[in-house]
């Protein structure tokens, strides 16, 4: 299991750094990664698909609205949709979901 964690976080870091983000809050991102450490052995499960409508909702449901607190619809569905944008303009193809997550609490601020 940790070993799995620990691919999960470097994966993260790594596409994170594809991205555009030079300086990771280590803090931030050890947290996202503690929080999705049951899923971190199961390939499919850490990965979010950028073209999936029904996965963004997922997204927005489940992390924006229930870990960062934001109701506003629009809002939430903006990050995520923006996050995918960007990384999906990185060429990231397989998106990491702790680095998924971390953009997008720093789109909503």
């Amino acid at each position: 299991m940790s070993e799995a964690v620990a691919k999960l976080r470097e994966q993260a870091v790594a596409q994170l750094n594809e991205a555009g983000v030079s300086s990771i809050n280590n803090s931030k991102l050890d947290t996202i990664v503690d929080r999705l450490k049951t899923i971190a052995g199961n390939r499919d499960a850490v990965l979010v698909s950028g073209t999936d409508p029904a996965e963004l909702e997922t997204v927005r449901k489940n992390f924006v609205e229930k870990h960062c607190g934001v109701s506003d619809k629009d809002k939430g569905a903006a990050a995520v949709s923006a996050v995918a944008e960007q990384m999906g303009g990185a060429g990231i193809k397989m998106k990491n979901r702790a680095a998924f997550y971390y953009l997008v609490e720093e789109k909503l601020g």
